[in-house]
């Protein structure tokens, strides 16, 4: 498991994550909220199962 995430795709993820999180207990209190989770796990961890299907990398070559 390699990671394919580049600093800022991975900044942008956590970011949109803990908005929509952030939904289930402000605002319109829709369980629609909860879809946050995934890409603030994907933006934690850096690895993304939908890229790695695409041959998708934003992260820099090492």
């Amino acid at each position: 498991m390699s990671r394919n995430e580049g600093t800022i795709d991975r900044l942008l993820r956590v970011i949109v994550g803990l908005v929509l999180i952030a939904l289930v207990f402000v605002g319109p209190r829709s369980a629609w909220g909860w879809i946050g989770v995934v890409p603030l796990l994907t933006g934690l961890v850096g690895m993304c199962p939908i890229y790695s299907l695409l041959g998708i990398k934003t992260c820099p070559r090492r």
